[in-house]
């Protein structure tokens, strides 16, 4: 199944909701989860705006959907400050970056998401920006070509990635504060689900939230999503409150299960030990045969299913858990 196409999906899809915005908290204090990031985060906002300094370059890495854009978008906020956004893969070409960072104002954000796919050449250019705070430009052609000086105002650069371990050393280097995002607990992303619930006007029942949350991968998007779908059958239906019944009428519908599964993550554990035994089995072999690409299995399928205690990675390869078979009702005979 296509990541698109995923409801339980953490990545970012095309939102034309006029309430999508609203969704995204303003201040730290509205943010939900999180809580040792934004205790470090508000101190590191304050002190700079008592030193009338920009605040240290901000790394965020995690899985997608855990709310690294408006937690960047927070910061600025609170810093009182512009931001600019832009992606990795979207800056092809130094030039590209001299414009985004020329338009710079001092003290502002420059918010790049998915970091770790900035070209090599570009990422270069971003060492000096980031310690020093100017960028050299080479002018003219061959014999006349020198490299200008040129130099920036203050900025503060949040990246973002899912995948860390791909940041080169002397980029990761550069960032004075790094924060890991951390899967959400139910309890968090209950009262996501409310908060998001009142901003459609839409009543939901105690039970009803709590279910959702249960069923979102420990992932705020996923949450949303999930009550979106659920808000629209509870409409269809006439429910005059989002309850416990309609959701999970809706995502048994969904074939989205109680731990928050979808059908493709219960073809890969049914592959794993039909096919396989139960591993251990190649991450390749494993994407060739569900039909997904190897880096959507390893970033968007098997994180939650490792942190469900699902599958096990060795140096062999995976393995599916006891716990695993349990959740598919299968014998283990090993």
């Amino acid at each position: 199944m296509p990541e698109d196409k995923r409801i339980v999906s953490g990545e970012e899809v095309d939102e034309t909701s006029l309430n999508e915005q609203s969704l995204r908290p303003q201040t730290l204090n509205d943010y939900i989860g999180q809580a040792k990031i934004k205790q470090e985060v508000a101190i590191y906002i304050q002190a700079a705006k008592q030193r009338q300094e920009s605040l240290d370059h901000v790394l965020l890495y995690g899985p997608p959907g855990l709310g690294k854009t408006t937690l960047a978008n927070i910061i600025a906020n609170e810093l009182g400050v512009g931001i600019k956004t832009t992606t990795g893969p979207a800056i092809e070409r130094p030039g590209d970056l001299v414009a985004i960072l020329n338009e710079l104002e001092p003290g502002d954000v420059l918010f790049i998401d998915e970091i770790h796919r900035l070209p090599k050449n570009v990422e270069e250019i971003l060492y000096s920006a980031m310690e020093d705070f100017y960028i050299d430009i080479v002018v003219g052609q061959d014999q006349a070509a020198h490299p200008v000086r040129f130099p920036l105002p203050p900025f503060t650069l949040i990246g973002a990635t899912t995948r860390a371990g791909m940041l080169s050393s002397p980029l990761r280097a550069r960032f004075g504060i790094v924060g890991h995002m951390q899967y959400y607990n139910n309890q968090e992303l209950e009262a996501i689900v409310k908060r998001s619930a009142q901003v459609f006007h839409s009543k939901i029942s105690a039970d009803g939230a709590l279910e959702i949350a249960r069923r979102s991968r420990g992932t705020p998007r996923v949450a949303n999503r999930l009550l979106k779908r659920v808000r629209d059958f509870a409409d269809v239906y006439g429910k005059s409150a989002i309850d416990n019944e309609i959701v999970k009428y809706a995502l048994e519908l969904l074939q989205v299960d109680e731990l928050g599964l979808d059908e493709t993550d219960r073809k890969l554990l049914t592959t794993m030990i039909k096919l396989y035994g139960g591993g251990p089995v190649g991450l390749a072999t494993l994407a060739a045969n569900i039909g997904e690409e190897t880096e959507t299995v390893a970033d968007m399928i098997e994180p939650y299913l490792m942190q469900k205690g699902l599958i096990k990675r060795t140096p062999r390869g995976r393995m599916a858990t006891n716990l695993a078979y349990q959740h598919l009702h299968l014998e283990n005979n090993k």
